[in-house]
């Protein structure tokens, strides 16, 4: 197959995880490996798509890059895919990943395959999963246009490890849209203080209604910190007040996929699920022995949670040496 691009989503130089799991999904089709780089001060991206397994970056830095913005970025792109025409475009399921590959796909008419957690290339087609319904349905996705955009789910593909002797040719390209065109302007930046990376989580530990009140969600939180986890919260949790929306799992709440995924006092609705199905182990704590959750966990302790999590916080504990 021709090449894969793979755009390196970053804020200020720093790189979403997602970027380089989109790597690994890429060397999984095989071909020749891209990395696109665009901003400002942020060669430092270049090298370390290197380390994490692209053969080479087109390396694009300027001023009128240097905060994210759609019209310069997707002009950028769609250059480069119809100087180079390649097989695949890919990148992480972010909020700009999304917005730039639908915008490039619509301007070089070409498919785009949303939010997959499968990927793989047979014949002259590419492949993938789509999680659809909550993820009670797999739609099977085939794409055959000259070139493809791929938008991958966080956490569906493995983060490759990163080999510092890794090198290979950088190419430096100069922007397509001048500053005068652009009509979107950056003024600043607010930092959201007390936020939670749920999307990035290797493991999740969320309390349901059951909790009871905001200090419920003590023995939540301190599992969550023993194992180096993030707290999550179910929509009907949030909407007592017991936590803020920024835990919050689900439909109309963030859509995780952690390696591991502990639900106490969680019924399992179908809202809920929509967001954490995927999850690659999940374990339900319930005293219903018929909650729904117990349906999709692969392992199920029935029990009271003010009970059954200060143990797993002191068997962890014990095992890990803290």
């Amino acid at each position: 197959m021709s090449g894969i691009f793979v755009w390196i989503d970053h804020f200020r130089g720093k790189a979403l995880p997602a970027s380089w799991e989109s790597i690994s999904a890429a060397q999984g089709l095989g071909g020749e490996i891209t990395a696109l780089v665009f901003g400002s001060g942020v060669g430092n991206l270049a090298t370390l798509a290197l380390h994490y397994g692209a053969h080479k970056v087109i390396l694009c830095e300027d001023a009128t890059l240097a905060d994210y913005r759609l019209e310069p970025y997707a002009a950028l792109l769609t250059k480069l895919v119809n100087d180079h025409a390649p097989r695949v475009v890919l990148s992480g399921a972010t909020t700009r990943g999304r917005e730039l590959l639908a915008a490039a796909a619509a301007e070089t008419d070409s498919s785009l395959l949303p939010d997959v957690t499968e990927l793989s290339l047979e014949g002259e087609s590419i492949k993938a999963v789509h999680p659809a319904y909550a993820g009670k349905v797999l739609s099977d996705l085939v794409a055959t246009s000259r070139t493809v955009f791929v938008t991958l789910r966080s956490r569906a593909f493995p983060l490759p490890q990163p080999d510092a002797s890794r090198s290979g040719e950088v190419i430096t390209v100069a922007p397509v849209m001048p500053a005068e065109q652009i009509a979107t302007q950056i003024e600043s930046f607010e930092e959201q203080r007390g936020s939670v990376n749920l999307t990035d989580a290797a493991i999740i530990v969320t309390g349901g209604r059951a909790v009871g009140s905001a200090e419920g969600f003590a023995p939540v939180r301190e599992l969550a910190e023993v194992l180096g986890g993030a707290v999550g919260a179910t929509r009907a949790a949030v909407d007592a007040g017991y936590i803020p929306y920024a835990h919050q799992v689900g439909q109309t709440g963030k859509v995780v996929s952690p390696n591991l995924y502990i639900a106490a006092g969680v019924s399992g609705s179908i809202q809920h699920q929509a967001g954490m199905r995927t999850s690659k182990i999940i374990v339900a704590i319930n005293k219903d022995p018929d909650a729904p959750i117990f349906k999709i966990a692969h392992y199920g302790i029935i029990g009271d949670l003010f009970k059954v999590l200060p143990a797993l916080s002191a068997a962890a504990r014990a095992k890990l040496g803290k």
